[in-house]
């Protein structure tokens, strides 16, 4: 069965959130760990968490996949800045724990014109701070456009600050589809060859999760602007050659595409009438 889902908002407690993905005929879910924005998150809701894990258990929901906040930028120049995703990051994977084994994503950051180099090493040594051993999410880096200064569009950026984790067990990929294909992987005409160049530089083992959005922007324009399935310059034939591939058919996959419940739950049913296992 295909695993898919989108990102849903927390705002209505968590019970909501497994709630709204049933409507939809989404079996796993995105969610924000606190206001994408800012800086707070909730008081947790024990009671509530239960109630959203006994209704992904009844309904036998893929991973689900948490995003860090936007405001985290663990390679800024301004070290206030690097201690707020320290601290942000090490609250929300203390958080994480009480929905266990599972994914925590984020953005790797931006290194604002110290250079790619000290980018990662901020992003590593923040890494070698916040993962335990005990802890049983797998955090994931975000692959990105290239926008900016932005650390992570290439795979050997990924896999030089993957390579810097001593807790490597702990730490995996999500790949965004709008991010890659903007970032100059052309898994339109070259799916098989961008999958094969990530299995040498990183390892296929090392992919947990896909962001599966379309691009309002041509192929390696390095922007950042996420477009329904079929809408934008991917195309509907290379989402469904992406869901339907054997290295990445079995991964959970969640939409960002610019969409409100009903527009995910029409994007849901299109791709699971396309998907061929």
């Amino acid at each position: 069965m295909l695993k898919i889902g989108c990102h849903l908002s927390t705002s209505k407690g968590y019970k909501a959130i497994g709630e709204d993905a049933i409507k939809i005929g989404a079996n796993t879910f995105q969610f924000f760990t606190r206001n994408p924005r800012g800086s707070k998150a909730k008081k947790l809701d024990l009671e509530d968490i239960h109630a959203l894990q006994k209704i992904m258990e009844e309904n036998e929901f893929a991973t689900p996949l948490a995003h860090a906040p936007y405001t985290l930028n663990p390679c800024s120049a301004s070290e206030k800045t690097r201690e707020f995703a320290l601290q942000v990051m090490q609250d929300d994977l203390e958080r994480m724990e009480y929905l266990p084994s599972n994914l925590y994503n984020f953005h790797p950051g931006n290194h604002v014109k110290q250079g790619v180099e000290n980018g990662i090493k901020y992003i590593t040594d923040l890494l070698n701070k916040v993962l335990k051993p005990e802890q049983t999410t797998v955090v994931l880096l975000e692959t990105m456009s290239g926008k900016g200064t932005e650390v992570g569009k290439t795979f050997e950026e990924l896999k030089e600050i993957l390579d810097g984790v001593t807790l490597s067990d702990k730490m995996g990929v999500c790949l965004d589809t709008c991010h890659i294909y903007d970032a100059g992987y052309d898994i339109v005409n070259d799916l098989d060859g961008v999958l094969n160049e990530f299995d040498k530089i990183i390892g296929l083992d090392k992919l947990y999760a896909i962001h599966l959005n379309d691009s309002k922007n041509p192929f390696a324009s390095h922007k950042d602007r996420h477009e329904k399935i079929g809408k934008g310059t991917i195309g509907k034939e290379a989402i469904i050659n992406i869901i339907n591939h054997p290295k990445l058919c079995n991964l959970p996959f969640y939409l960002e595409t610019p969409n409100e419940l009903s527009g995910y739950a029409l994007e849901i049913e299109t791709l699971r009438k396309e998907y061929k296992y």
